[in-house]
């Protein structure tokens, strides 16, 4: 993908005093534990505001959802996620809170070319891929500009490597629903 990110400048982005709170608070490791009870707020809240508001966005940052068939049921599976956007399309990464394994939604992922992404009342279809070699590199260091808790949950995770994926728009039509 040659697309350029379109992250806004760094200072332009830290001026939100939540995003800097935010940002000082998902590089706390008493955060990381407290996962189960963040991830129970974020569903809960979403299906109460009929997903116009989540954790992620008060905090000043962006999410999505994004729904995939499970890779061995073939079950729509639907999952919050933290987004960085990216051209006309976004990066996602498999951080699972510093856990050692991969999160569940990742391999999902991984398995389909395409996932259904919800950010806001917005919701099209787009490809999936799994960046590898010197794309994910590159894209690392997006990520990690974006959102510095990465590096701590990398290093609670032992070294391992998230995967990183990359969203881009099929060109099909998306939809908007109204509220």
């Amino acid at each position: 993908m040659n697309a350029a990110p379109s992250t806004p400048p760094r200072s332009r982005r830290l001026r939100n005093p939540l995003r800097i709170l935010a940002r000082w608070l998902g590089t706390r490791e008493w955060m990381m534990r407290m996962a189960p009870v963040i991830i129970w707020l974020e569903s809960h809240l979403r299906a109460w505001t009929g997903n116009r508001v989540s954790l992620v966005g008060i905090g000043g940052l962006q999410s999505l959802q994004v729904t995939v068939p499970g890779r061995k049921s073939g079950t729509p599976r639907t999952t919050a996620l933290l987004c960085i956007p990216y051209g006309d399309g976004y990066i996602v990464t498999g951080s699972n809170w510093g856990r050692p394994e991969h999160p569940a939604w990742s391999a999902n992922l991984r398995a389909a070319d395409e996932a259904l992404v919800k950010g806001g009342s917005h919701e099209s279809r787009m490809r999936v891929h799994m960046a590898t070699g010197d794309e994910r590199e590159n894209l690392w260091k997006l990520v990690v500009d974006y959102w510095p808790g990465y590096l701590m949950e990398h290093r609670r995770s032992g070294g391992r490597e998230f995967r990183l994926f990359v969203l881009e728009p099929t060109g099909s039509a998306t939809t908007t629903r109204e509220s």
